[in-house]
């Protein structure tokens, strides 16, 4: 009888603590941080012209290194400005790879109304899609990235700290798997627009057309690491299946996806690659219907032409 009741005992006792690992991980699982692609930095007032030199100030005081800047659509109620960091370069140069697309983040000035929203791409949410599984060796360096934009956007004004974009907004375990549905890509589905004999060519050819320019593109920024053959570069899109043509199909609820853009173009040794439309459009705007999606069916692949074309 002793014999028995200690058996009844101890597996009482294995099935609390099984009961209770299974909330643990239940209640870790329910409490784990939803991340969305955007933080609201800061509300203000004045125009977009005032605001953005304020900001770029306080980017640069907070060690954030302002790469470039344009004119999103040609859209007069928005600007954005691409920054870079030491910590953001120091992430790519553990990884390498494609995770140079991770090089810059982006940080926008919309006017809304009588305000003026000041926003950044959430560095986790990228970080997470760009890193995937690699995200845990950078996340020291995307923390303090954060804690310097949120120390800079202090600085230009209160009521910052929300993220959007996303109703519900999605895990570091989703975006390390992100696609928008089956059969749509992956972030490692990326296209190649041109291949070249070396890094240096590749380079060579893009910065020569870049600089005599390229029909319906516009140069906003390029971030190089040498050592590592990698060049990013941020391209606005002009003409007629430019930037003007899609963003306001998809970007018409409040605040503003302006930094969604611009989009990039990557250099790896001796290729060209951008993230494929249908993931990118999808990673930015991740609660967008698929009957948007089909109104700007044919964007991927006009965003494709018009990239490619800077590499002939």
């Amino acid at each position: 009888m002793p014999g028995f009741i200690y058996t009844i005992k101890y597996i009482t006792m294995k099935n609390v603590f099984a009961l209770l690992l299974i909330l643990a991980v239940g209640l870790n699982t329910a409490t784990a941080q939803k991340l969305k692609p955007y933080t609201i930095g800061a509300k203000t007032t004045g125009t977009v012209s005032s605001v953005k030199a304020t900001v770029k100030s306080a980017l640069e005081s907070n060690g954030l290194t302002v790469v470039g800047q344009y004119r999103p659509a040609n859209d007069a109620n928005r600007w954005v400005i691409a920054i870079t960091s030491p910590e953001l370069k120091s992430a790519v140069r553990k990884v390498g790879g494609t995770t140079g697309f991770a090089l810059a983040l982006r940080v926008g000035i919309t006017k809304e109304g009588s305000n003026i929203i000041v926003s950044y791409t959430t560095p986790a949410y990228w970080g997470n899609a760009y890193f995937q599984k690699n995200f845990g060796k950078v996340k020291s360096l995307y923390n303090q990235v954060a804690g310097k934009l949120k120390t800079a956007m202090s600085a230009v004004g209160g009521g910052g700290g929300t993220m959007y974009g996303s109703a519900k907004g999605m895990t570091a375990s989703d975006l390390q798997g992100y696609h928008y549905m089956f059969g749509m890509p992956y972030f490692e589905d990326n296209i190649k627009l041109n291949s070249f004999g070396s890094y240096s060519a590749a380079v060579a050819k893009i910065d020569g057309n870049l600089s005599r320019g390229v029909k319906n593109l516009v140069k906003v920024y390029s971030i190089a690491l040498l050592d590592k053959n990698l060049k990013l570069y941020g391209i606005g899109l002009r003409g007629s299946s430019g930037e003007s043509a899609f963003l306001p199909t998809i970007d018409y609820g409040n605040p503003k996806h302006t930094t969604f853009l611009p989009y990039e173009m990557l250099v790896y040794n001796g290729d060209v690659y951008m993230l494929h439309g249908r993931y990118r459009i999808a990673l930015s705007f991740p609660d967008l219907g698929m009957g948007t999606f089909m109104k700007i069916v044919s964007t991927p692949g006009n965003i494709e032409d018009l990239l490619k074309s800077a590499t002939k």
